[in-house]
């Protein structure tokens, strides 16, 4: 058995390194989500980026498209002006061409005044109308409003699908209309910044980390630092739509086939997203773990020894001292005081020692006590309410049927063996004073209490008792049937009729063996015995509710049935006791068997509570019944 210092240094060790482990769980846990923080606190720096160049660039694009649409109609005004003034110019595309290298635009259209296109610097557009598509089309409305200029938005060409942005207006003398044909390099160059990859290429980053467009509605990829994966569905990467509910601020999910931490944004009608690999993320954790584990390892050594040491110098040596002196008592030596004040407990344990000493040194009053009880076969025991154990003499576990374990397991604690001891009063034996029934035996159970202190005698009484049980069946039972014999019967009744309230519906039912004599004469009287057995496991097999059988003596039984709940129950009962037997027949020996018959008269109690009347009213019905059976039997023959 180990002693108490090594019990207290593995204890330490153990604890030290549960804390420690523990410890460093929360460690790592606090890392690993204050990774997850920075790189949330990270991704929304960079969203925030992104989200205030999408709004300068948007403001940017929208001040040069306008510049943009006042110098084409400015252009479209000076050259209808050129042309006016020179109205030779067009007949000539050399010319026309000239001007348009001179005023810095790429198309010059004339129509006239049906909408068509009869000169310019493209002759290939010659003969296009209004009426020639849905970019043209746009300027119609001139042909019913001469004084309209109109500029179109930046939108593909009729013949070429080329982005163009087109003015028109008409000539001062209103005979044909001038459109300007311009290609908008600058506003294409500022939309051009307003491209998600553009502006990916535009923030620092990260090599560990990559950035997705995610178009909300479609879940298209519309952008990436990884641009292979642009144009792919979001589900194809690893994401799904409901990776992004509002207010997340980051997730796990398998990125391309890699593990990832992923933080998105919904700017626009887009989300914007920073995926950083996991093991890129957490690569600093394991460092940062290592260094706490040795950090703590070291502490929690410390501690340990500094603990095991103070244990060791304050309760181990102090019960050290309590058992050499417990020693010493043990020996004899009752005048030994314990007397240890090194800590409150040491105090207190030194006062319930030295209680229990005394409680020791009154022993001889109380087993005096003992003394003056019979010579049977007795035990003792004794405690108080301020001891955990309990003492016994040895003879107790014997005659509570205790088993060692048992034993040793009440008596280490007086509160359940007080619980075993309230369980065997819940077993009383019937008009026996401080006698109960313990597993088949009886004990006589009585107590002492002074002050606090319980002091208690236990008696094994089961030879008295069991005398005195065999007297009483030998007196009140039938030796043959085992049922309750004519003095039995009576003192059961009256007990019963004493309690008339408790019947409910009952009856008395009188029973006579047929053909007993045939059997004996026919058999033997030894099989006559067994067909009156046969008889009385019938009649006593009554059980669904409270019954009473007897043999009255030769072939003639009492069966008395109570506690029913109404008379057609309490009858159906009677009656089919009486079909009974018909389908059980007596099997008196090998190879033999015979017709199991009885007559029956029964008489209900009703209000009438003489059972000695009932008993006649039934004997009466019963011989009735019997020369029926007879009668009906000579007819039969």
């Amino acid at each position: 058995m180990r002693t108490l210092k090594e019990i207290i240094s593995r204890y330490m060790r153990l604890t030290t390194c549960v804390l420690v482990a523990l410890l460093l769980i929360i460690i790592v846990y606090i890392q690993i989500a204050n990774e997850q923080r920075q790189s949330y606190e990270g991704a929304v720096g960079i969203f925030q980026q992104i989200e205030q160049l999408l709004i300068r660039n948007q403001e940017e694009l929208e001040e040069i498209r306008v510049e943009y649409s006042e110098t084409c109609l400015h252009n479209a005004e000076a050259i209808a002006y050129i042309i006016e003034d020179d109205p030779s110019v067009l007949g000539s595309v050399d010319e026309l061409k000239h001007i348009a290298q001179f005023m810095e635009v790429d198309e010059i259209h004339i129509f006239d005044e049906t909408g068509r296109i009869f000169t310019g610097t493209h002759p290939k557009y010659y003969d296009y109308t209004f009426d020639s598509g849905e970019q043209m089309h746009f300027f119609k409305p001139m042909l019913e409003d001469k004084s309209l200029k109109l500029v179109q938005e930046i939108t593909p060409n009729t013949a070429e699908a080329k982005l163009m942005q087109y003015s028109a207006l008409w000539s001062k003398n209103g005979k044909f209309i001038v459109q300007v044909g311009m290609e908008p390099v600058n506003v294409m160059k500022v939309t051009q910044k307003n491209e998600l990859s553009y502006l990916f290429s535009l923030i620092r980053v990260n090599p560990d980390a990559q950035y997705y467009a995610i178009a909300a509605e479609s879940g298209m990829i519309i952008g990436s630092t990884e641009t292979d994966c642009v144009g792919k569905n979001l589900t194809e990467i690893g994401l799904k739509p409901d990776d992004f509910p509002d207010g997340q601020k980051g997730f796990h999910a398998v990125i391309n086939g890699r593990h990832s931490y992923c933080s998105f944004k919904k700017i626009g009608t887009n989300y914007i997203g920073r995926v950083v690999l996991s093991r890129q993320m957490y690569r600093r954790v394991l460092g940062s773990t290592v260094t706490s584990g040795i950090c703590l390892i070291i502490i929690a050594t410390i501690l340990s020894w500094a603990v095991t040491r103070y244990m060791n110098q304050y309760v181990v040596e102090g019960i050290r001292d309590v058992n050499r002196k417990l020693h010493s008592i043990a020996q004899g030596n009752l005048d030994e005081l314990i007397d240890i004040r090194s800590s409150r407990e040491f105090s207190e344990l030194s006062s319930y020692i030295n209680q229990m000493k005394k409680s020791l040194l009154d022993n001889n009053r109380k087993m005096s006590y003992v003394l003056r009880k019979t010579n049977m076969y007795m035990g003792v025991y004794e405690y108080n309410e301020q001891m955990q154990s309990v003492r016994i003499t040895e003879y107790v576990p014997q005659i509570l049927a205790l088993g060692q374990e048992e034993a040793k397991r009440l008596t280490a604690d007086s509160s359940a063996f007080r619980n075993f001891i309230d369980s065997l009063r819940k077993h009383p034996v019937p008009e026996e004073a401080n006698i109960y029934e313990v597993k088949n035996q009886y004990v006589k159970l009585e107590e002492v209490r002074e002050n606090d202190e319980i002091f208690g005698v236990v008696i094994d009484v089961t030879d008295e008792i069991m005398k005195r049980k065999q007297i009483e069946v030998e007196r009140d039972i039938d030796l043959l049937t085992g049922l309750y014999n004519r003095r039995g019967l009576e003192m059961k009744l009256n007990g019963l009729f004493a309690e008339p309230e408790k019947l409910g519906h009952s009856a008395v039912v009188m029973i006579d063996a047929d053909n007993l004599k045939v059997i004996n004469d026919t058999y033997g009287h030894e099989m006559g015995d067994v067909y009156l057995q046969k008889v009385s496991e019938l009649i006593s097999s009554r059980k669904a509710h409270g019954s009473i059988a007897a043999r009255l003596g030769g072939d003639e039984f009492v069966l008395f049935l109570y506690q029913y709940e109404d008379e057609k129950e309490l009858t159906d009962a009677i009656h089919n006791l009486e079909t009974l037997q018909e389908s059980s027949p007596a099997a008196l020996g090998d190879n033999v068997s015979v017709p199991l018959r009885f007559s029956m008269g029964y008489s209900l109690t009703g209000e009438h509570m003489d059972y000695q009347s009932l008993l006649k009213e039934a004997d009466e019905k019963m011989y009735e019944n019997k020369r029926e059976r007879k009668k009906a039997a000579a007819l039969s023959k």
